[in-house]
């Protein structure tokens, strides 16, 4: 048998492999293979049979999405990455039956036994574009209960942390109160004026925090890496990215990206239309969503750049990283964010991560609870790395 022929058997082998499961073993799977058949096993081999060949089945263990939400949502992820999209949409329909996904969406009694969630919301939006007609309602409805649910949650917080951070971020010489005193810059700038017998500094200036107007006073630009691990984070920053887009000091635009990149600052008034403008799965494109987001800031030096992805990029590294070095050579501050949900970073491509904290831009995973003291510190120009080691310590 020639090299040729020996090549042919051995990929015969290894789809049929992949065809009929794990029972038939007929080769041996390895790498990025071995993930595919665990993708593929998920879906089609709850019947009890070891081929998967047939669609829909019956009899095998039953499913919801009460205790497995968060599976399915990264099961949903997976298959966008191993399969091509003609592929993925056959899957998904599957999975409707198969996951007893459509069946929860279509009888209330089910989705009694469901606890809304953000993980439910991810899964939703993943299969929004098989979903029946008669579903997908049901699933807006969801959506809109976890989302007001969120809002309740962070709204507050953040509009009362981005207003001090506002009335805050300009420094004057003649405070008109003593609240708006800056005592620790006042201190810094009259230590020549200690005196040690009275064990005081004599403020000879005082620094105040400034009253800003009311009008636009900071650009802010979110982008939103819509890869199927990133689904939570997607979900969050969707609300925050309403409630910022609420307040008239700032001018809120959001935009999400795979390989390609929708602006969503349009639905910025109702985050269920930003979640169901979104399409979660599929490739990365970080480099192009960086550049159209440059195209909307034209006030750098009050603009704040929030990128939210794993930093798995498959457009161009460099130019992604010559960007970002753009922006902050511009006056940009630049916030990139692992995560934006309440389970810590996923997994991230740590080369990016370091090459972005060599140009001054730490990459790191956010809480919903700190968020709005993180975007509180950026509106005041502070250090973010500082700010980050101080919140990692606590």
């Amino acid at each position: 048998m020639n090299a040729t022929t020996e090549a042919g058997t051995t990929e015969r082998a290894r789809r049929w492999r992949l065809v009929l499961g794990q029972e038939s073993n007929c080769a041996t799977l390895s790498g990025g293979d071995q993930a595919m058949d665990s993708a593929l096993a998920a879906l089609y081999n709850r019947s009890g049979r070891s081929s998967r060949g047939g669609v829909g089945g019956s009899g095998g263990r039953g499913a919801d999405l009460s205790g497995s939400a968060p599976r399915v949502a990264r099961w949903l992820g997976d298959i966008r990455e191993y399969f091509p999209s003609s592929v993925v949409r056959v899957m998904q329909t599957d999975a409707m039956e198969r996951l007893g996904l459509q069946q929860m969406l279509l009888e209330p009694e089910m989705m009694e036994a469901v606890e809304p969630d953000v993980h439910l919301v991810g899964t939703l939006l993943s299969l929004n574009r098989v979903m029946p007609a008669e579903a997908r309602e049901t699933a807006r409805e969801i959506v809109r209960k976890v989302v007001e649910d969120l809002e309740k949650r962070v709204a507050q917080k953040t509009r009362s942390e981005i207003k001090g951070a506002i009335d805050r971020s300009t420094k004057t010489h003649r405070p008109r109160r003593v609240a708006d005193i800056d005592w620790n810059a006042t201190i810094r700038r009259n230590l020549a004026h200690y005196l040690p017998e009275y064990n005081t500094v004599i403020p000879q200036t005082l620094i105040g925090h400034g009253r800003r107007s009311q009008g636009v006073q900071k650009d802010v630009v979110l982008a939103i890496d819509q890869s199927g691990s990133m689904a939570p984070s997607v979900v969050y920053a969707s609300v925050f990215g309403a409630v910022l887009a609420s307040m008239s000091t700032l001018k809120t635009s959001l935009v999400v990206f795979d390989t390609a990149v929708v602006d969503l600052t349009e639905q910025l008034t109702d985050p269920v239309e930003v979640l169901f403008g979104t399409q979660l799965g599929g490739g990365t494109n970080i480099n192009k969503a960086i550049a159209y987001s440059q195209g909307l800031i034209d006030r750098p030096t009050d603009s704040i750049f929030v990128l939210i992805s794993d930093l798995y990029e498959g457009g161009v590294r460099a130019e992604m990283l010559k960007r970002v070095a753009a922006m902050k050579a511009a006056g940009v501050q630049v916030v990139v964010l692992l995560a934006l949900s309440d389970e810590g970073a996923p997994f991230y491509d740590r080369h990016n991560a370091a090459a972005l904290a060599e140009l001054g831009v730490p990459a790191f995973a956010c809480t919903p609870d700190v968020f709005p003291e993180l975007m509180a510190a950026a509106i005041q120009d502070q250090p973010l790395d500082a700010w980050v080691d101080k919140h990692l310590d606590e």
